[in-house]
C-alpha cells in the first residue's frame, strides 16, 4: 500500500478567497437567523451590563470614604443588593445566549452535514476512485466538527470579547483618558503580531487535518480488510504505517504549539508589560491627589478584563483561521458538481423502458489511466428479453461493459443504446432504476435481513420482500434464524454465508424488478450446493428481462441466447454455446475444455 498524499496545498496566508469562502459557510446559519439574532442581544447585553458591572467596586469604595465620583443615591449596603440583582441577570442572559448559540450550531451544522454526505454521494464512481475513504470521512466529520466548535462556543466568544473590548475602552477613555491614551500604545504591536502569526498558524492547521485524514484512510482500510491484513501476517507492517502517520500528526501539532506559544508569550509580555506601567503611573497619580483610590481600582479592574480579552482573541483568532481551512477543504467538495449536475437536461426520453441494448462501436480507457484503452470497438446487439454472456480473461473488459451501461463513465467514443435511444438522452436516477445487478462480491449494509431485502424497493410492503425472499430461495435459511427478517446481518453482511448473500442479493434485484440485469460472476465462488440454489434463483429473476452476465463458470451459460468472447478489450468470438464448441481452435472451446475436462462432458 502506497503512501498518501494529501492533494490539497495549504495556503500560506489569509486571502479574499479564504475569506470568501468561509461567508459562504454562513448561508447554513441563515434560516436560524432568528435564534442567532437572540442570542447576540442577549451576548451584546449581557457583555454591557458585565462591564457596567465591573465599575461598580471602585465607586462603592469611593462611597465608603465619602467621595463618590457618580451621584447614584447609593450607600454602601445598597451595592451589595446591587450585585445580587445584576448577578442573577446576567446568570439568566448568559443561559439564553448559550441555549441560543447551540441551536444554532447544531441545526446549521446538521444542516451541512446532510448536503456534504448528499454532494459526495451524488458524485461519479471517478470522483471515489481519485478521493480516499479516510479523507472524505474526515471532512464530513472533523472538518464540521472544527466549524460546529466555531459556531456554538469560538464565535459567540470571539464577539463578547469584542463588546468587552470596545465598551471597556469607551468607559476607561471616559473616566480616565490620560492613562487609557498609554494602554492604546500596546494595541499595534498585538494587531500586527496577530497578522503575522496567523498565516503560519493556519498553514500547520491545515496540514494537521490532512495528516488526520490520512490516519482515518489507513484505519479504515485495515478493518474494511482485516481478513487480508491477517492473512498476510502484517498486523506488524499496517501498526508501523500507522504509527508513521500518527508521529506525523505530532510533528505538525508539536510545531504549532511552539507558533502559538512563541505568539502568546509575545501577547502576554506586551500587554501585561504596558498594564504594569499603566499601574505604576496610576499610582503616582493617586499620590499626586490627581484621581480617588476607587477610580483606580476601577481602572485596574478594567484594565485587567480589557487585558484578558485582548489575550483571549490569541487563542480564538487561531481556533477561527483553523476553521477557515476546514471550510475551504468543505466549499471544494460542495463546489463539486455532482453527477445528476453534469448529465442535467431539459429534455430526457421517456422513461418506459422494454430492454433493448446496443453497443455500438464502444472504445473506452477509465478517466485515471488514460494511457491503457480497456475497450476496442466493442458492438453489441441485445434484444429484449434476450440473455447474453460475456466470457473471457481477467482484465479483459467484461466488468467495464455493463459499468459503461450503468452509466458510472461515459464511452470516449461510440454509443449505447436502449430502445433505440442514446442512453444520455434518459435520466440518470430513473434509468438506473430500470437495472438491477447481482455482483460477485455482495456487499449487504450492517442492518437487518429485511432492510437488505427492501433496498431493491425501499417502499415495498411486507409480503412483496417475502415473495422475493421466497423466488430466490432465500426464506427458508432466513426462517431458521431465531430473529427471521429481523436477523442482523454484521457488517458488510459478514454474519451470513457467500451462498446467503447472493441470494439475499438475488432477493433485492427479484423486488426492484427491473427491464435489465447484471449478473456480474455471481456464482464464480461459491461451492456446488450453493450454486445450485442461487442459479435457481437467477435463474427466475432471468425470466422476461434483458440479462447480461459474466461469468466464468461456463456451466452457467449453455442456455443463453449469445456468448460474446472478450480478449485484450475486443470481441474475438460470438455465438452459442454449441456454436462456439464446434470451432476446437477458438478461446471459448479451450476454456471449456481446460473447465469441463472432457469434451463428452460439455455436450
Amino acid at each position: 500500500m502506497s503512501e498518501i498524499d494529501p492533494r490539497e496545498k495549504p495556503s500560506l496566508k489569509l486571502n479574499k478567497n479564504s475569506l470568501k469562502n468561509s461567508i459562504r459557510i454562513f448561508k447554513y446559519i441563515k434560516p436560524y437567523a432568528w435564534y442567532f439574532g437572540l442570542a447576540m442581544v442577549f451576548l451584546v447585553v449581557g457583555s454591557l451590563i458585565f462591564m457596567a458591572l465591573m465599575g461598580l467596586p471602585g465607586e462603592m469604595a469611593n462611597t465608603a470614604i465619602g467621595k463618590p465620583k457618580f451621584n447614584l443615591d447609593l450607600d454602601v449596603k445598597d451595592y451589595g443588593w446591587l450585585f445580587l440583582i445584576i448577578l442573577i441577570f446576567q446568570g439568566i442572559l448568559s443561559y439564553f445566549r448559550t441555549y441560543y448559540f447551540a441551536i444554532v450550531s447544531e441545526k446549521g451544522m446538521s444542516d451541512l452535514r446532510k448536503d456534504l454526505y448528499e454532494k459526495i454521494i451524488t458524485q461519479p464512481v471517478v470522483f471515489f476512485e481519485e478521493k480516499r475513504v479516510g479523507e472524505l470521512t474526515s471532512r464530513i466529520t472533523a472538518d464540521v466538527e472544527q466549524l460546529q466548535s466555531v459556531f456554538s462556543i469560538t464565535l459567540a466568544e470571539f464577539i463578547r470579547q469584542l463588546v468587552i473590548l470596545i465598551s471597556g475602552i469607551i468607559i476607561i477613555f471616559i473616566w480616565m483618558p490620560k492613562l487609557s491614551m498609554i494602554m492604546l500604545l500596546t494595541f499595534p504591536a498585538i494587531v500586527v503580531s496577530a497578522m503575522i502569526f496567523g498565516r503560519y498558524i493556519r498553514k500547520l492547521s491545515k496540514q494537521r487535518q490532512d495528516e488526520l485524514a490520512k490516519t482515518n484512510t489507513i484505519v479504515e482500510e485495515t478493518f474494511q480488510s482485516f481478513s487480508i491484513v491477517k492473512s498476510f501476517a502484517n498486523e506488524w507492517y499496517e501498526s508501523v504505517r500507522y504509527g508513521k502517520a500518527v508521529d506525523e500528526i505530532v510533528k505538525i501539532s508539536l510545531s504549532f504549539a511552539k507558533m502559538r506559544g512563541i505568539f502568546f508569550t509575545f501577547i502576554i509580555t506586551i500587554l501585561f508589560g504596558g498594564i504594569f506601567f499603566i499601574l505604576w503611573q496610576g499610582a503616582l497619580m493617586l499620590q499626586r491627589g490627581e484621581m480617588e483610590a476607587g477610580d483606580l481600582f476601577s481602572f485596574i479592574m478594567y484594565t485587567g478584563i480589557l487585558g484578558g480579552a485582548i489575550a483571549s482573541f490569541g487563542t480564538l483568532y487561531t481556533q477561527i483561521v483553523s476553521a477557515i481551512g476546514a471550510t475551504e477543504r468543505i466549499q471544494e467538495i460542495l463546489d463539486t458538481p455532482s453527477e445528476l449536475e453534469v448529465l442535467k437536461s431539459d429534455s430526457f426520453t421517456d422513461m418506459k423502458i422494454k430492454g433493448d441494448v446496443k453497443y455500438d462501436n464502444i472504445t473506452f480507457a477509465y478517466p485515471t489511466r488514460k494511457d491503457m484503452t480497456i475497450l476496442k470497438g466493442i458492438n453489441i446487439d441485445i434484444k429484449a428479453g434476450q440473455k447474453i454472456a460475456l466470457v473471457g480473461q481477467s482484465g479483459g473488459g467484461k466488468s467495464t461493459i455493463v459499468q459503461l451501461l450503468m452509466k458510472f463513465y461515459n464511452p470516449d467514443s461510440g454509443s449505447i443504446l436502449v430502445d433505440g435511444n442514446n442512453i444520455n438522452t434518459y435520466d440518470l436516477t430513473q434509468f438506473r432504476k430500470n437495472i438491477g445487478i447481482v455482483p460477485q462480491e455482495v456487499i449487504l449494509f450492517g442492518g437487518t435481513i429485511r432492510e437488505n431485502i427492501a433496498y431493491g424497493k425501499p417502499n415495498a410492503s411486507e409480503k412483496d420482500i417475502n415473495l422475493a425472499a421466497q423466488q430466490s430461495n432465500s426464506l427458508e435459511f432466513i426462517t431458521s434464524f431465531p430473529q427471521g427478517m429481523d436477523t442482523i446481518v454484521g457488517e458488510r453482511g459478514i454474519k451470513l454465508s457467500g451462498g446467503q448473500r447472493q441470494r439475499i442479493a438475488i432477493a433485492r434485484a427479484i423486488l426492484k424488478n427491473p427491464k435489465i440485469l447484471i449478473l456480474d460472476e455471481a456464482t464464480s465462488s461459491l461451492d456446488a450446493e450453493s450454486e445450485k440454489l442461487v442459479q435457481e434463483a437467477m435463474d427466475k429473476l432471468m425470466e422476461n428481462r434483458t440479462s447480461i452476465i459474466i461469468a466464468h463458470r461456463l456451466s452457467t451459460i449453455r442456455d443463453v441466447d449469445c456468448i460474446y468472447v472478450l480478449d485484450n478489450g475486443k470481441i474475438i468470438e460470438q455465438g452459442t454455446h454449441n456454436e462456439l464448441i464446434s470451432n476446437e481452435n477458438g478461446i471459448y472451446a479451450s476454456l471449456a475444455k481446460l473447465q469441463f475436462e472432457l469434451t463428452s462432458s460439455i455436450d
